[in-house]
């Protein structure tokens, strides 16, 4: 009973923000994020049965959003690219300037990990 409100308070707030990625600093969907980051964490542990799965599936529940971001900006990229025949992405440009970031921090992501793999070889 508790969690089809809670999944009927989920589809209003997808209704609403067109997404289901509920902010857990939200002060009015505390409830129901702590209810996302329950029904993830039920998800990851496989206990959570596979009608609610279904039922979360239906409505376009995000079940990594870090992943889910990641490929979302990554999508971008490869949108910008298409646009302009290359992936460096100014940062000067309001417009761009989300995308840039990213860019920036996978960058650094990267050479932080291959000096870490090529000191690990040495």
């Amino acid at each position: 009973h508790s969690w089809n409100e809670k999944f009927n308070q989920l589809c209003a707030y997808k209704a609403q923000t067109g997404h289901c990625n509920v902010n857990r600093h939200d002060e009015k969907n505390k409830t129901l994020a702590l209810w996302v980051m329950q029904q993830r964490l039920s998800y990851k542990k496989n206990t959570l049965s596979s009608d609610r799965l279904q039922q979360l599936n239906s409505i376009g529940f995000i079940w990594d959003p870090i992943e889910h971001s990641w490929n979302e900006k990554f999508n971008q990229l490869c949108a910008y690219k298409a646009q302009n025949g290359h992936c460096n992405v100014t940062q000067n440009d309001e417009q761009n300037k989300p995308l840039g970031s990213w860019v920036k921090h996978q960058r650094k992501l990267y050479k932080k990990n291959a000096v870490s793999s090529n000191h690990i070889q040495q």
